[in-house]
């Protein structure tokens, strides 16, 4: 009897531990949805199309990884209320993670956030969600302004080898600069291009056009041509389309681009493009939740991690030395020997700048970033603050 009641105990626990694995498996094997909303698509060839080859990337890499994971995608979604509906309808089909790509999309994302405090949603290129006192929402960025600041060098080294052969002289040294809005983002970016710019090519000047649109190919080549017409030689952006290489081209001038390499467009004008790559930011976050470990509510990549990338230079065109001069301020920027915000490189209305003069009285936290002579972007929140006007740079525009 005692035997019976033994062996009938351990088929109970065998089918108990079989239950429980089955149940741990199946748990395990539960397809974890990851919501995606964009501001365009694919098409753009530009800001949409990089952020995609970033997740798609993260999404392979998890599911090799062993990770059942699934993305869904809402496309062309605008900066109003249908960004709060996209959201909505990503997290009741059951997304547990969702991201958003637009600067604009953040104040309707936290709308959703409300509606279902147990999906995780992130604003990208954002900083209110850090601050807002819910605990589901988050912010990410990456110091771009590095990038743009190497690709500002190849600018200028193109501009000094134009200057040296005779082709302009000095003070014809004009970049042009294709601007989606005049906030911090976008101003922050293109001082750190032109500060690149100039730190090898001294003459080197820049007129900005404003378009008032993140993405609209007609208003971006618009824009491109309108600094041509002034005078500029080398043209560069903030903006989501190929057009401004394009018109470039056209012009017989020459370009730098932003989140895709577009010499395929432009090969006699383009030099390269400076891109964040978020593949990394996309993988850990997802893995971290999947982990249970949690997220950072603010995040911000860096150039020495990876996150910063430029494109590879376009030779055929490039002034002889451009790669020798980028490796150079490369590692400076990697090994923190330069600082891209030196005070000493840049004076505010003939003087030297002060943390009032540059900091973004809007930037969701507040304080001084100027330390050993130097403003410290993106280091308070991830999202750049710098809103300085330098000398040397001409707003023709500011109305965004």
């Amino acid at each position: 009897m005692k035997k019976t009641l033994a062996l009938v105990l351990a088929l109970l626990m065998c089918l108990t531990s079989v239950f429980a694995q089955g149940a741990s498996d199946a748990n395990t094997s539960k397809t974890t949805k990851i919501g995606f909303v964009v501001i365009g698509d694919e098409n753009d060839q530009g800001y949409t199309y990089n952020f995609m080859n970033g997740m798609n990337a993260a999404i392979s890499q998890l599911k090799s990884e062993g990770y059942d994971v699934e993305l869904s995608v809402k496309r062309n979604i605008a900066e109003d209320a249908g960004c709060v509906d996209a959201n909505l309808a990503l997290a009741a089909e059951g997304c547990s993670i969702i991201f958003n790509n637009s600067y604009g999309f953040e104040q309707y994302m936290q709308q959703a956030a409300d509606e279902f405090p147990q999906v995780k949603f992130i604003s990208l290129t954002n900083c209110g969600s850090q601050v807002d006192g819910r605990d589901n929402t988050y912010n990410a960025f990456a110091r771009i302004y590095e990038g743009r600041y190497i690709a500002g060098v190849a600018a200028g080294m193109k501009l000094q080898q134009l200057i040296d052969n005779g082709t302009i002289k000095a003070d014809q040294a004009v970049i042009g600069y294709v601007g989606a809005f005049s906030f911090a983002e976008v101003i922050s970016g293109m001082t750190s291009y032109y500060l690149g710019a100039r730190s090898v090519c001294p003459s080197a000047t820049m007129i900005v056009q404003f378009v008032g649109s993140w993405g609209d190919p007609t208003l971006e080549a618009e824009a491109a041509q309108a600094l041509i017409d002034q005078g500029a030689v080398m043209i560069s952006q903030h903006s989501d389309n190929t057009t401004p290489a394009t018109t470039a081209q056209k012009n017989g001038v020459f370009h730098t681009g932003y989140n895709n390499d577009m010499t395929a467009v432009a090969p006699k004008a383009s030099l390269l493009s400076c891109k964040i790559d978020w593949t990394k930011y996309f993988h850990d976050f997802i893995k971290n939740e999947l982990d249970g470990k949690g997220n950072p509510s603010d995040y911000c990549g860096t150039y020495a991690n990876g996150e910063i990338v430029v494109t590879e230079l376009n030779e055929a065109i490039a002034a002889p030395g451009t790669k020798e001069a980028m490796a150079k301020a490369e590692k400076a920027i990697a090994d923190g020997s330069l600082q891209v915000f030196d005070l000493s490189t840049f004076t505010i209305g003939g003087k030297t700048a002060t943390n009032a003069d540059m900091y973004d009285s809007f930037a969701a936290v507040q304080g001084d970033a100027v330390k050993n002579g130097a403003f410290l972007e993106s280091t308070l929140q991830s999202a750049p603050y710098f809103v300085g006007q330098i000398d040397g740079i001409k707003w023709l525009n500011a109305a965004y």
